[in-house]
């Protein structure tokens, strides 16, 4: 029954704004009016929309104002430099030091974190694949350190 995600929405302050940064991101604008404006993440697959209007005041929670971005795993681990060369700040995920692309063995994924002009949290996002004996794994570990990690247990 269920395909995949249509939609999703945030609420933003200046539309104007947000629809310089979202292009910065590489996305597509499908359409706008006076208070609204959508992008593409998949052309014809999935889209965001952004709202002006107060409700950006909203207090930050993942469950409010979140939204995760699906990349490569290559392209993950370039991450940080790609959203510096188009003047994005990555900021620390939780109670994390570092900005930096980590993996979260136990839900077989990676990501880096980034805000909207607005503080919406967002999120560059992979699967990746985790040998069973990895599977538990609960700490989030940096790329190096899985990547070590890997090839110390390799056969």
């Amino acid at each position: 029954m269920i395909l995949g995600l249509y939609e999703a929405h945030l609420p933003v302050s200046n539309l104007h704004r947000s629809i310089e940064f979202y292009s910065k991101l590489g996305l597509e604008l499908a359409w706008r009016d006076e208070d609204t404006a959508f992008f593409w993440i998949e052309k014809e697959k999935s889209w965001i929309g952004l709202w002006q209007g107060e409700e950006h005041k909203t207090s930050y929670h993942p469950s409010l104002r979140h939204l995760a971005f699906c990349v490569s795993y290559e392209d993950l681990k370039d991450s940080v430099k790609w959203l510096k060369a188009i003047e994005i700040d990555p900021v620390p995920f939780g109670k994390r030091n570092s900005v930096h692309p980590f993996i979260r063995p136990n839900q077989g994924n990676a990501s880096v974190y980034f805000d909207d002009p607005d503080g919406n949290s967002l999120e560059l996002m992979c699967f990746i694949s985790v040998p069973e004996k990895f599977k538990n794994v609960t700490n989030k570990l940096s790329i190096e350190e899985w990547e070590n990690l890997l090839k110390e247990t390799a056969f």
